[in-house]
């Protein structure tokens, strides 16, 4: 008879040790707001540098000014009638209210001026033209076809960004005109045919109050204006993730920072002017 061999103890089954949680997120989610601020801050240096290099694609940029007014002049048109009209209601019934409704033209227009029209031309490019741009770009982007611009030696910046963004600028400006005065005619009607009001008041508080330092900082604000929204639709643009979902998703998100840096751009600018140009008279 053969000796039984030895049984063995079973072996106890080996523990891992769990990686230890300190209960912090990863730095790179903390930072990620912060690394996209400084591209975007490095991507608009980059356009401001690409302007004055050669070639300049003059027929882009002529195609491009043309696709952002053909969508944004005949909403900026209707949009500034009834703001217009509004500003111009609600300023006159506070004039009489105060008893000063000699004032009444100088005020509303100076708010068409100087707030209401920038305004309404930046949100619209935003809304219509930048998000446009941000699709156009985004999808260049997952067909690979920037990449294949850079392995040709062509910079997708002063390709196809440079003339996107210098149309929005120069469509802000033109525009910011046109919705002025639209704005202006607007109040001027609903002031004097719904409110009562005399022509000559209008016109003599609104010579009275304005001065053309108000048109200039309307001017430059929607000069402004048009390059943070060119620069924000090419920055999304230009880094969608997810494939064509990713691309409607940065769309969004290009309208949705346009309007939260319009209107902090738009309260620094105003607090700057208030405190350089005196009114006048004062």
């Amino acid at each position: 008879m053969t000796a039984p061999l030895p049984v063995r103890p079973p072996a106890e089954p080996a523990t891992e040790k769990a990686p230890r949680t300190s209960g912090r997120k990863p730095p790179s989610r903390l930072l990620a707001p912060l690394r996209q601020t400084g591209q975007l801050f490095a991507l608009a240096l980059a356009v401001a540098r690409a302007v004055f290099r050669r070639p300049f694609q003059v027929r882009e940029f002529i195609e491009q000014f043309w696709f952002v007014a053909s969508v944004t002049i005949l909403p900026a048109a209707l949009v500034s009638i009834p703001f217009g009209a509004v500003i111009a209601l609600q300023v006159g019934s506070l004039t009489e209210q105060l008893g000063a409704q000699s004032f009444t033209g100088g005020a509303s227009v100076l708010a068409v001026i100087q707030q209401a029209s920038p305004l309404i031309v930046a949100l619209l490019i935003a809304g219509a033209a930048g998000s446009a741009i941000c699709a156009d770009l985004g999808s260049r982007k997952i067909r690979e076809e920037l990449d294949a611009m850079e392995v040709m030696g062509v910079s997708p910046v002063q390709r196809l960004v440079v003339p996107r963004v210098l149309a929005t600028m120069f469509v802000a400006v033109l525009l910011n005109g046109l919705v002025s005065v639209v704005g202006t005619l607007g109040g001027y009607f609903f002031n004097v045919i719904m409110q009562g009001g005399t022509p000559g008041a209008y016109l003599a508080s609104f010579s009275a109050l304005a001065q053309l330092p108000d048109l200039y900082v309307g001017e430059l604000k929607a000069l402004i204006f048009g390059f943070i929204a060119g620069i924000v639709a090419s920055y999304r643009g230009l880094n969608p993730r997810g494939g064509p979902k990713g691309v409607g998703d940065a769309v969004n998100q290009s309208v949705v920072i346009t309007f939260m840096l319009l209107f902090a751009v738009n309260m620094v600018l105003t607090a700057i002017y208030l405190q350089i140009v005196p009114p006048k008279g004062g």
